[in-house]
């Protein structure tokens, strides 16, 4: 073992270090001053940047009436769902009630476009949270007279509604979680919800009218049939504007309004 050299001691003096013992210790001391500034750099550069959280809107007051919406449903009641406030609704609406959903069979409902009727056939038993929320925004007419706002014909095939203000950016005031197995594919006729990440799903949703390879990040809550199918890619066959830029497609150049949806017979 090497050992440190010791003082220079000379009778009557007081102790001082030796000079080759005082160069020493100064460069051992600046290569560790030199290796502390270089960590944060590599520590930063590991670690990138995060973005600020976005500030929480305020909830809009709730219209007269209960906190919650019981949609009309038939079948067995034996499920919970979590729909939880995010912020103001796009339009006045109360959130569905949580206990006491219908997660068994099929209800069908009809989507009276400008362009035609589609037919939407809503699957309880693979999405029974879902449905339930649809329903319950049914009930409340949210969906009456509102634009399908986004048309994407390259690459995916898909018409995306329910957004109350056409921008992409309105939901309900609340959000729930995704309802996913890892085996979700999005053929034609597919109704699925859109997000803008995990457990965002709000009010939109999207129908596939040609096969688009998607991941399986989109709750798949329905279908519908051909006749209907021939409805969108109607739609689709009048174009969009390009407006969403990167993100794919644009407004739909035809109407695509939701005059109103209603239970069918």
């Amino acid at each position: 073992m090497l050992s440190s050299p010791g003082p220079d001691v000379r009778p009557g003096l007081p102790a001082r270090p030796a000079r080759a013992a005082r160069r020493s210790s100064d460069r051992a001391r600046n290569r560790l001053v030199l290796a502390l500034a270089g960590l944060p750099l590599a520590v930063l550069a590991a670690c990138g940047t995060v973005p600020p959280a976005p500030a929480a809107s305020t909830a809009a007051p709730a219209p007269a009436g209960s906190d919650t919406v019981e949609p009309d449903q038939a079948g067995p009641s034996d499920g919970a769902c979590e729909y939880t406030t995010t912020g103001t609704p796009a339009r006045p609406v109360q959130p569905p009630t949580t206990t006491d959903i219908s997660s068994s069979g099929t209800v069908s409902y009809v989507m009276h476009l400008t362009e035609g009727d589609v037919t939407l056939r809503l699957d309880r038993t693979k999405a029974p949270c879902t449905v339930h929320s649809f329903e319950s925004l049914v009930a409340q007419k949210y969906f009456d007279d509102t634009r399908c706002h986004r048309l994407v014909d390259s690459g995916i095939f898909v018409l995306q509604c329910g957004d109350p203000t056409a921008k992409g950016t309105g939901g309900p005031g609340y959000t729930f979680p995704d309802e996913l197995d890892g085996t979700e594919t999005y053929g034609k006729g597919t109704i699925a919800m859109a997000n803008s990440g995990p457990n965002t799903n709000g009010s939109q949703f999207f129908l596939v009218y040609d096969e688009s390879p998607l991941p399986p990040s989109y709750t798949v809550f329905g279908s519908f049939n051909e006749e209907s199918r021939q409805v969108v890619a109607g739609i689709a066959s009048q174009g969009q504007d390009g407006s969403f830029g990167s993100s794919g497609g644009g407004v739909p150049n035809s109407p695509a309004k939701i005059e109103s949806i209603t239970k069918a017979s």
